[in-house]
């Protein structure tokens, strides 16, 4: 879904129109969450969640958890919904899986470490329990009853921030904004250091809710990509953001595609992609969750991007992921 522009402007008459709608779907929300009785596992539980749809980070964000958590000698286990797959789980993703059956981020997160896709969380969760984890991370779940969780971390783009403030359909947002980050225990904000000052300028946080600042830097793999021409395509939250990354390193930007997230892609788009960065004389470049969508052969014509978290307060998130590893059960 390609999110319509008001929602990114400062509230208009459409969203005045829609407001009964977003009423309604906060207070499902809302009343969902109250209902529920949420299972509390017998180790730590991390929640990495947001208030926005569409990206915000989460993913890279997980991707530091499972690296963090695993240079500490702590086994951590992801319980994915699966988003895009038809997987209804618990399953265990394995090498052989496909984006089509358990969602293009689970793959992506398997090479960090264990990952369980499972409608219902509770029971990947349990069965991440049965299978040796010392450490559950919850990813998109700031939303979902299901577990209690020891930290409740939230993502939020600097630049995009949360909208117009507006409760789907009216606005980008699950939920009100005071009410979401009233669960949360740390906010994570990423972007650019301008953009992350404009967001503190004009957000107002909560008192007590922990905050770090970070950005999205391309992983060192030795690749020269100074002078490269491409042809870059994503569907990801913002794509725009792998373009103005790979003309930071120096690529020559022959062409970009935009599609929209976790975009399945069909033989036709493929075909028509090849023949363009053919006609340019251009590589094709992507990101690895898109990567992960596209087919065996057509991936090895491609070059991806790979980005990873570059905290800039060094001490808050991992103060934070310390506590509720100590916190008492």
């Amino acid at each position: 879904m390609t999110p319509p522009r008001f929602w990114s402007q400062p509230p208009g008459p459409r969203a005045a129109l829609l407001a009964p709608l977003a009423a309604l779907y906060a207070a499902g929300t809302a009343r969902r969450i109250a209902k529920a009785t949420p299972w509390r596992a017998p180790l730590p539980a991390i929640s990495v969640g947001n208030l926005n749809v569409g990206g915000t980070g989460k993913t890279p964000v997980v991707m530091w958890l499972m690296e963090h958590l695993s240079a500490q000698g702590i086994t951590a286990h992801v319980v994915s919904r699966g988003y895009g797959g038809r997987v209804t789980g618990p399953h265990r993703v394995a090498l052989t899986d496909t984006a089509s059956e358990v969602g293009d981020e689970p793959i992506l997160l398997a090479a960090f470490g264990p990952v369980w896709v499972s409608a219902d969380r509770e029971k990947g969760a349990r069965a991440a329990v049965e299978a040796g984890a010392e450490c559950i991370l919850l990813d998109d779940a700031h939303q979902n009853p299901g577990l209690e969780k020891d930290l409740s971390l939230v993502i939020v783009d600097a630049l995009s921030g949360f909208g117009n403030g507006r409760v789907i359909p009216a606005g980008p947002l699950r939920e009100p904004v005071p009410v979401g980050l009233a669960r949360a225990d740390h906010l994570v904000i990423m972007g650019d250091p301008d953009d992350r000052a404009r967001f503190l300028a004009k957000t107002d946080l909560p008192g007590g809710l922990g905050a770090s600042e970070a950005r999205l830097a391309p992983l060192r793999t030795g690749m020269a990509w100074d002078g490269m021409r491409v042809l870059a395509f994503a569907g990801i939250g913002r794509p725009e953001k792998v373009f103005t990354t790979l003309e930071a390193l120096g690529a020559i930007l022959m062409r970009t595609r935009s599609f929209n997230d976790h975009t399945t892609y069909s033989g036709t788009v493929l075909a028509r992609l090849d023949a363009e960065a053919k006609s340019l004389g251009a590589q094709l470049v992507t990101t690895e969750k898109d990567a992960v969508r596209l087919p065996a052969e057509f991936r090895r014509k491609v070059l991806t991007l790979p980005v990873r978290i570059d905290l800039t307060d060094k001490a808050g998130l991992p103060a934070a992921v310390a506590a509720a590893l100590g916190r008492p059960k």
